[in-house]
């Protein structure tokens, strides 16, 4: 290779001479690396990702960014933008009254507060909510989630999630209008929120097509391939969500309708399994054993029905739901739901379970498990457009706010330098004890965590450090630990388990090894002493 003259002009463009320009650096024998272009992608971080599907569910992601002062929304084939919008929220409130249309609103509008729509009614409650909570106008803010909250914004997000994942269709929007048809509308929507958070595609059926009896919509699953049809039933109420003393039945019997709203289920043909969704519509009540009121008896119901009922012995994965945010519009509300399988003896029984067995069971039926985690969080909806941590968009970082793997100086330590290996939180003393390792060797350093910090690790675990396995800490019941157990144990040899289940009476020759491990696991729960 020539020599490069440093008289001549410097290769990067400067217009000065090279002597003058980078052949002046003299301090270091090696060049300097080049930057990288703005552009390029960033290494894949596992972590961000269990943030954003803990925050998104498992459908298409939220396609957003920020130009020109204007925050811009992909939803499916459409595009919407506002300068107005700082949070994901914001933007679902603008697009539930796109969707529903200004003529629609203003009709509501000129009615009494008692005669209209319940959309309009959660509306004007939600809008009271953000205006007691929100103290600084133009700044963002937290709040908790009311029952009209939960009821108008999750409304919104479902009909985001419908026209994103798959289509919103026009008879749909006229029928959620519509006061006589919302009910059964509105439930559909959280179904179809619920199945597409599960990581479901939904396929829509021909709901103009008067001659056939269908289900209101298919869904195959992301995780098995299995293709489902879908029927949701919500029991009907005089005086609540539009429903009046003609359409509306008496509210002191919840399990009234349950049978009959499964037989018509059921009498819909289906070419696949079966989903379906029964809304008992009944006000939550907590039992001593911390379960709802109705919980126990419609699981009684149901397998009294699959006993002596049953004669086509049809199978179905039934969900029973009571989503009452509307009956509660200014307090806290609660998902609950019951799974139960028609037809499915080894699903969700009364009574106790071994744990292989539930193991087993989880494993066999990861769709309805799937479909129940996405029910627990039906009342968690995205803060941010990019499913970061609302705290790394809108707060001020903490000291507590580190990540595994990245090296920090911490100054408040003794001037301390060094890649974090570890993060562990004491929630009862409010703050984490960061590991780092440095040229001297490790040191154990104590952080304060706010109290957001706190709330983002309970909501996400320690993916807010960086960390993707699940968050370390006491076993929540005995089945936690046996899945401690299968995870600890799992590289054990052929050899290492018989030697370690010998004592069985059990002819171990005939067992898989996931089914020695399995034992082996067991025998070890069994043996620690009951809390």
């Amino acid at each position: 290779m020539a020599k490069f003259g440093r008289n001549q002009p410097c290769h990067c463009g400067s217009g000065k001479k090279y002597k003058h320009c980078h052949g002046s650096y003299r301090g270091s024998p090696d060049p300097l690396p080049n930057p990288l272009p703005y552009f390029l992608p960033p290494e894949p971080d596992a972590s961000a990702e269990v943030i954003r599907l803990q925050q998104q569910g498992k459908g298409r992601p939220i396609i957003s960014f920020r130009a020109a002062n204007q925050q811009i929304v992909s939803v499916g084939n459409d595009v919407h933008w506002s300068s107005k919008w700082k949070t994901f929220p914001d933007f679902l409130l603008d697009y539930i009254k796109i969707k529903l249309g200004p003529e629609w609103a203003a009709g509501e509008l000129a009615k009494s507060s008692a005669e209209q729509h319940p959309l309009m009614q959660w509306a004007h409650l939600c809008y009271e909510h953000q205006k007691k909570t929100i103290k600084n106008a133009g700044e963002v803010a937290s709040a908790p989630v009311t029952g009209a909250v939960a009821a108008y914004l999750g409304t919104a997000y479902a009909l985001y999630l419908l026209q994103h994942n798959v289509e919103l269709q026009e008879r749909l929007l006229c029928r959620l209008k519509d006061i006589g048809q919302f009910q059964g509308a509105y439930y559909e929507l959280i179904v179809a929120s619920t199945l597409i958070r599960a990581g479901f595609k939904l396929t829509l059926e021909d709901e103009t097509d008067g001659n056939n009896k269908h289900c209101e919509f298919a869904a195959i699953s992301s995780a098995t391939g299995k293709r489902y049809w879908v029927e949701a039933k919500m029991r009907s109420v005089a005086g609540l969500l539009g429903k009046s003393e003609a359409d509306g039945g008496a509210d002191d019997k919840p399990l009234q309708r349950l049978i009959p709203h499964l037989n018509d289920a059921l009498a819909k043909p289906a070419a696949d399994d079966r989903l379906i969704f029964i809304d008992l519509n009944v006000p939550t009540k907590v039992i001593a054993s911390g379960n709802p009121h109705w919980l126990e008896p419609a699981i009684r119901r149901l397998e009294r029905y699959e006993r002596l009922e049953n004669v086509a012995e049809a199978k179905a994965l039934i969900f029973v739901t009571n989503a009452d945010f509307h009956r509660a519009p200014n307090d806290f509300p609660a998902m609950a739901a019951a799974p139960f399988g028609l037809g499915f003896p080894d699903f969700n029984r009364s009574g106790r379970i071994r744990v292989t067995d539930l193991y087993r069971a989880r494993r066999k039926f990861v769709d309805a498990f799937d479909i129940c985690t996405a029910l627990q969080h039906y009342l968690v909806f995205p803060t941010t457009f990019d499913g970061r941590l609302p705290s790394d968009t809108y707060g001020q970082p903490t000291s507590a706010r580190v990540r595994i793997g990245q090296t920090y100086f911490f100054p408040e330590a003794g001037n301390v330098t060094g890649t974090v290996t570890s993060v562990l939180v004491q929630e009862d003393k409010k703050q984490a004890i960061i590991a780092v390792q440095t040229d001297k060797g490790s040191a154990l350093l104590a952080a304060p965590m706010t109290n957001t910090d706190l709330a983002e690790w309970k909501e996400f675990g320690d993916a807010i450090f960086g960390e993707t396995r699940k968050r370390s800490g006491p076993a929540k019941d005995r089945y936690d630990m046996f899945e401690f157990f299968v995870d600890a144990y799992k590289k054990l040899s052929r050899d290492e388990l018989l030697r370690r289940c010998a004592a069985s009476d059990e002819d171990l020759t005939q067992l898989t090894d996931e089914d020695l491990l399995l034992m082996y696991c067991e025998a070890m729960v069994a043996s620690l002493p009951e809390a």
